[in-house]
């Protein structure tokens, strides 16, 4: 397979791990304010507390595996996008501050208010993000020729807010897995109704993104897309069904599963309506490529690496299963 291919489903893999596993800990902090008492709020931290700085790892990884496979990419992505994403950054910054001083303060709720707040600044920075880009940017060259808040516009804080609801829904889903009794009840109709919400923002954003960026309308009825790149439209429908149907037989690992195979649908589809392209509408992913020298050494890295992070990451799961409580997890 081309170097060049594989390096791309690297950095794709990248980005969808740490969507999924630190969007869920992120949804649970933007459920924060709705939790009925400081019980309730303890247990939706305990339940992230072993897990979630490590679930970042994956952003890392994913920044470096950019830098290093398509170094024209980094330079002008982070040039369009240096606000919402340097916010993005800070909000993490935060979040992680909060989190750890809430856990000794005797007064919990200035600290619950500002968990929340990081939390929230971070997703809505990632959907201002992924909005910008899909927007297009203008690039002259190799570098960045437009102006510092392309990324600001209407599509764009759609996107944001859909991007909240996605991560409420994953966050909830969670919470099902993780809980029990009241605060399980609470995560199934918060589930059920973050579910609707994301459903009408997807439908909203897939008929919104051929205005931003054309040539999608022409790649899904073009041959030979238009005979797979349907699937993926299919593949969201039938994880929704799957995920209201598992919500009313009340389920508790099946809604999580769904809400993971939603975000995959939109994600693959995505990515399959604006390849070969890394930079919409203009740089290709072989145009921004290192040499292949390059990405041959490094390769060798992430062979090493990859499968210990994921073997990390599957087995601080494990260790850390099952339901938890105000004082952490049932043994």
């Amino acid at each position: 397979m081309d170097l060049i291919i594989i390096w791309a489903c690297l950095v794709a893999l990248a980005i969808i791990l740490y969507v999924v596993l630190d969007g869920f800990s992120l949804g649970v902090a933007l459920l924060f304010p709705s939790a009925r008492d400081e019980d309730e709020r303890d247990v939706l931290i305990n339940s992230v507390a072993p897990v979630w700085d490590a679930n970042q790892t994956w952003l890392v990884f994913g920044g470096g595996a950019l830098l290093v496979a398509f170094p024209m990419v980094y330079g002008v992505l982070f040039s369009a996008l240096y606000i919402p994403l340097l916010t993005f950054i800070f909000g993490l910054i935060f979040r992680g501050v909060t989190f750890e001083f809430r856990a000794n303060a005797t007064r919990k709720r200035p600290w619950d208010r500002s968990f929340f707040l990081g939390s929230f600044v971070a997703v809505m920075a990632q959907g201002l993000t992924l909005g910008g880009f899909l927007s297009g940017t203008k690039v002259v060259g190799t570098c960045f020729a437009g102006g510092s808040f392309d990324w600001l516009n209407p599509f764009s804080v759609t996107v944001g807010i859909a991007l909240i609801a996605g991560y409420i829904l994953l966050g909830s889903t969670y919470l099902i897995i993780k809980t029990a009794g009241s605060v399980q009840e609470w995560a199934y109709a918060k589930a059920f109704r973050s579910a609707m919400v994301v459903l009408g923002f997807q439908v909203l954003v897939t008929i919104w993104t051929p205005i931003h960026y054309p040539s999608v309308l022409t790649n899904w009825f073009s041959s030979p897309r238009i005979y797979f790149i349907w699937l993926f439209p299919l593949l969201g429908l039938t994880a929704f069904c799957g995920l209201m149907k598992s919500l009313k037989t009340r389920r508790e690992f099946l809604p999580f599963f769904c809400s993971v195979v939603l975000f995959l649908a939109g994600y693959l589809g995505l990515i399959a309506s604006i390849y070969p392209y890394a930079i919409p509408p203009s740089i290709t992913f072989k145009e921004a490529a290192a040499q292949h020298e390059t990405l041959r050494f490094t390769l060798w890295g992430v062979i090493i690496v990859l499968p210990v992070v994921l073997a990390y990451t599957c087995y601080s799961h494990m260790v850390f299963r099952g339901k938890v409580g105000k004082i952490g997890y049932d043994y």
